[in-house]
């Protein structure tokens, strides 16, 4: 390996930068989108009897909200009905929306990284391999009137060919890693909806309704 590295020239350091880059992003993307971490299978059922009869406490509030990053969101509206008993559904729903908006933004987290990887990867190689073909060219004498060795010259070919192959193995894995990725987000980001949207009224059963005011007359 380390012979390739050699023989493929200074091009090939960029990539290997994009290749530690990205299996960092991978690593860490496979830890963090977890189910556990993110939404929890019942976690949806375990609120909804938790406040079945009444609004839990604010240590149960603060456990719910680090136990994932759906039970954050749940926090955020459970909070919004606690702190005033007199909100409006319209109100909880902007709290809803507004913490599933954080959410999102932390599941993509390194996503646009990833995904710049996967596209510049293949003509970092590219540009490798014409950075090859020019030097080779340019190193082969002229001998009565032909060109150089061409043994020498294919062997030469081959060694710049290394930058491409190389740009590609990092692209389509990173590529399929970002495709994986943006797929599991989209599926939290319905779950965490379709969530969101059941808990809503049950949560208004505990707001207290405002009395509408007395009607005036008007005179004839």
């Amino acid at each position: 390996m380390l012979s390739i590295i050699q023989a493929a020239g200074w091009p090939i350091w960029p990539l290997i930068l994009c290749s530690v880059v990205a299996l960092t992003i991978i690593i860490e993307r496979l830890i963090t989108l977890r189910p556990t971490q993110i939404a929890p299978n019942n976690l949806l059922e375990e609120v909804i009897a938790v406040t079945r009869s009444s609004l839990p406490g604010t240590d149960v509030v603060n456990k719910l909200a680090e136990n994932s990053l759906l039970g954050g969101v749940f926090a955020t509206g459970l909070r919004s009905v606690i702190a005033e008993p007199r909100v409006s559904e319209v109100v909880v729903r902007q709290s809803f929306e507004s913490a599933g908006r954080i959410a999102l933004h932390r599941l993509e987290r390194y996503l646009n990284t990833l995904g710049t990887i996967a596209a510049t990867a293949p003509l970092l190689g590219l540009f490798g391999t014409v950075i090859g073909m020019i030097e080779i060219f340019g190193s082969q004498a002229p001998t009565s009137g032909a060109g150089g060795n061409p043994q020498m010259l294919a062997h030469g070919i081959s060694i710049a060919l290394y930058n491409t192959a190389f740009g590609l193995m990092i692209a389509i894995p990173s590529l399929m890693f970002y495709r994986y990725f943006r797929g599991r987000i989209d599926e939290y980001q319905l779950t965490m909806e379709l969530a969101a949207e059941r808990l809503v009224p049950h949560l208004m059963r505990f707001a207290v309704r405002t009395p509408p005011g007395p009607a005036v007359e008007v005179p004839a």
